[in-house]
């Protein structure tokens, strides 16, 4: 596809003399409805790692920043991978959360325009991480079935198939489901109608599975994401092994990006299925939590 990829880091140092100062932007979005999936072109970039010694006079000053920092570079879009399934998605002035949970303090200057939840369990719903991340004009976006945090933060309730559009961004609830094992019922039920999501930023699509088996809707977004994060396990949850080549043979992302693994998971699930990933002409990004990249748009 002729694109170039570079592993970003998060230690960023912006500095001006007699002073330092860090520089955050984030701008207020509006909110209306519509419908509708979209199409993508297929560009990246990504941010390398800085390191900055700034000498002021005879004194040379060393400072490091252990969290990623807003992305105010035009025409990218910055990926995060937090902890179990979160994502942060920054581009256009706009933060979107994904799933947070667990967030450090420093967390609470990076506030959200935007935060997604998929389901009501633990390891993709943690309220002190939402509320760290609230600012006034935060759009809460949850399952319609989770009314009583929709009422809690004002917030949207949506079903697969409904699309918000905050600023620039065009966000579509999408199917996320698994299936009864025998013996036990589904702990991600059709029928709860819980979401995955589909995030269009000018022209560039993200997929974020959360929980989900493979399933037969997947087939209707073929060719329409660019970067899919998918689960790697454990299987009697969500997609696992084999699996997660059959979705992206589906869908048909450009980047596929690990999410909701243990340690050592994306490496062993690489030696052992890297080859049928790299057949299905996509590129595998595998970053740590807290780790970040960016792609260009055009």
């Amino acid at each position: 596809m002729g694109l170039n990829s570079l592993q970003s880091c998060h230690y960023v140092l912006y500095h001006t003399l007699p002073a330092l100062n860090l520089i955050l932007n984030t701008g207020l979005q509006s909110v209306v409805w519509n419908m509708g999936l979209t199409s993508k072109p297929r560009t990246m970039m990504a941010l390398g790692a800085i390191l900055i010694l700034v000498t002021v006079g005879s004194a040379i000053v060393a400072l490091l920043l252990l969290t990623p920092s807003p992305t105010d570079q035009e025409g990218s879009i910055t990926v995060t991978l937090l902890d179990n399934a979160g994502v942060m998605i920054e581009a256009d002035d706009l933060r979107i959360y994904i799933d947070p949970i667990d967030l450090n303090s420093s967390f609470a200057d990076l506030k959200a325009d935007a935060i997604l939840i998929t389901h009501p369990h633990g390891d993709h719903y943690q309220s002190s991480a939402i509320n760290m991340l609230q600012k006034e004009s935060t759009v809460n976006v949850f399952p319609a079935n989770m009314s009583m945090q929709v009422s809690i933060y004002d917030g949207i309730g949506v079903v697969p198939g409904d699309s918000i559009q905050v600023g620039t961004a065009n966000i579509t609830a999408f199917y996320m489901y698994t299936f009864a094992v025998e013996g036990y019922d589904a702990t991600h039920p059709r029928e709860a109608n819980w979401t995955s999501y589909i995030i269009e930023i000018n022209g560039f699509t993200f997929f974020h599975a959360s929980d989900s088996k493979n399933i037969l809707e997947y087939y209707d977004i073929a060719g329409q994401i660019d970067v899919a994060f998918l689960p790697l396990g454990p299987g009697c949850q969500t997609m696992a092994d084999y699996e997660i080549v059959s979705v992206i043979s589906a869908i048909q992302p450009d980047y596929f990006i690990p999410i909701h693994f243990t340690e050592g998971a994306c490496e062993s699930f690489m030696a052992t299925y890297g080859d049928f990933i790299r057949d299905a002409d996509c590129e595998a990004l595998l970053l740590d939590n807290y780790e970040s990249h960016s792609f260009a748009m055009s």
